[in-house]
């Protein structure tokens, strides 16, 4: 089995090393590279996913579609279109990005994430068919729903996700 790499970087955003994934999500987790995509379907509505229960970092909460690490040398699209595919057995397509400077610092059960994630738009091609250990439910919402979720369930809900969507409707992207 191959070790996932997360692509270390400094205020910046340039790669100043690496580090398997395991080692990286703790209490005093260092700055990496990530990214979140916000994938729809032909008719509009998003999907968004829960993620398993079992994951390491922010176990159960509602998210976007999908989230990732890109891997050394590894561009942004590639990076979604991979972990798109592991997670829910989907194609990617019209991806664009949304938030290409977006940077958070979140923590949950001692678990703390750190990152520089660029956003992405895009949609998805074929039949979600999630694997149980990345995502526990997923389910198509169109925006409004999605936002009124978010507003009335807050907690349920990952924080970058919920950051996220509110800086993609203030910049009208949705």
């Amino acid at each position: 089995m191959t070790v996932e790499l997360i692509v270390l970087v400094d205020d910046d955003g340039t790669a100043i090393g690496s580090m398997p994934k395991p080692l990286v999500h703790h209490g005093e987790t260092p700055l990496h590279r990530a990214f979140s995509a916000y994938l729809f379907a032909d008719d509009g509505r998003l999907l968004v996913t829960r993620r398993a229960e079992d994951k390491q970092t922010f176990p159960g909460m509602w998210t976007n579609t999908v989230c990732g690490h890109p891997g050394p040398d590894e561009d942004d699209g590639t990076a979604i279109a991979r972990r798109a595919d592991f997670e829910l057995g989907l194609g990617v397509a019209d991806l664009r990005p949304a938030l290409p400077g977006y940077r958070y610092r979140a923590e949950f059960r001692g678990v703390v994430e750190n990152e520089i994630c660029p956003v992405y738009l895009g949609r998805f091609t074929g039949t979600p068919a999630p694997d149980p250990t990345e995502v526990g439910e997923w389910e198509l919402l169109d925006w409004a729903a999605f936002r009124r979720r978010q507003e009335t369930e807050g907690d349920a809900w990952s924080p970058w996700c919920r950051e996220q969507a509110r800086l993609i409707e203030a910049a009208g992207l949705v």
